[in-house]
């Protein structure tokens, strides 16, 4: 008589552990995939296999989980060196920024509107505050660089990385053949507003801004 094999019962997978660290990973990518209007601790939770409550544990609210990858973000931004001058400083700044839009532009669209006022939020701005006070600017003129830079970096990375070209239009929008023939000016805007002209685009915006202010 043949022994009957013993059966394997199936494998069990182990369960990686919860961290705060792990649900705010998660939470950033489900929010890259989806958007901030269809993140939930619903979706997070089946997203790292457990319930919501035991994200609750770590995190009492979706608004705290938000708080906490705005300091997450703001958090790992480097610091330049302070050996480098102002402009140069302000230039690493721009550009840690301009990757982290492009990357998360999901979040971006959020975390732009933030007021930023948490400490870590605060340490971050500052940082950036500094870099006109260390150029010599009396404060009239460093609150003033310090705003305008904001207001750059909101509208330019938001159409670079939102898309003015996919944002709402007109339910009769004016035909293309008839914006080159009454508007060839707009219509040259219009194909320059695209991928491959944000990069010098950008730059040539800010480079205009630090010549306002005599930083380079």
């Amino acid at each position: 008589m043949t022994k009957a094999k013993p059966t394997r019962s199936p494998a069990v997978r182990k369960r990686i552990p919860l961290t705060r660290e792990r649900i705010e990973i998660e939470a950033l990518a489900l929010i890259d995939e989806e958007g901030i209007d269809a993140f939930s601790t619903r979706k997070l939770g089946a997203r790292l296999e457990c319930e919501a409550m035991s994200i609750y544990h770590y995190f009492p609210s979706k608004a705290h989980i938000l708080d906490a990858l705005v300091d997450r973000v703001l958090g790992s931004m480097p610091i330049p060196d302070k050996n480098l001058s102002p402009a140069q400083r302000l230039r690493a700044f721009v550009h840690s920024w301009r990757v982290f839009a492009l990357r998360h532009p999901r979040f971006y669209q959020w975390i732009t509107l933030h007021r930023g006022n948490s400490a870590t939020g605060i340490r971050f701005l500052n940082e950036i505050l500094s870099c006109f006070y260390d150029a010599g600017l009396p404060p009239e003129q460093a609150t003033r660089g310090f705003l305008i830079l904001g207001y750059y970096m909101t509208g330019a990375l938001l159409d670079e990385s939102s898309g003015y070209a996919n944002g709402p239009s007109s339910l009769s929008p004016l035909p293309d053949e008839v914006l080159e023939r009454d508007y060839p000016q707009l219509a040259l805007v219009g194909r320059m507003a695209t991928a491959e002209h944000f990069g010098e685009v950008f730059e040539r915006g800010f480079a205009a801004l630090l010549r306002e202010f005599k930083l380079e």
